[in-house]
């Protein structure tokens, strides 16, 4: 009951991302439910946390986090993510503190199932 190519595209971006930002040892979530029509994606880490003023920025091509100057990246990953779920009809929510983590979480409605070869077809 899922596109396959939307959900590897949202699934492994955001579980590269938790495991590249996060130090050795810390936890990696990934929490599936559901409720009502939805499905509901949770992916956590205890990472270095995305300041405040780039949240607001999180969804832009190329746009890296200040804190992120060490770390390999070119800063797509999120709008690949972005781009998938909205393709779905779904919602992305980000929360993130400095040094404490950040946790993604995603609704994907599936009484609507898009096929991403229907999306890019106009």
């Amino acid at each position: 009951m899922a596109d396959e190519k939307l959900l590897h595209h949202i699934l492994i971006n955001l579980l590269t991302n938790a495991v590249k930002y996060s130090p050795e040892g810390g936890e990696i979530r990934l929490e599936l439910s559901s409720a009502d029509d939805d499905l509901i994606l949770r992916v956590s880490d205890q990472g270095l946390g995305i300041p405040e003023e780039d949240q607001k920025h999180l969804f832009e091509p190329f746009h890296r986090a200040s804190n992120t100057e060490q770390i390999k990246g070119v800063g797509l990953g999120l709008v690949v993510v972005l781009t998938s779920v909205e393709t779905w009809g779904g919602t992305i929510v980000c929360q993130s503190a400095i040094r404490r983590g950040t946790a993604f979480t995603i609704k994907l409605p599936l009484r609507k199932i898009p096929r991403l070869v229907d999306s890019l077809v106009m």
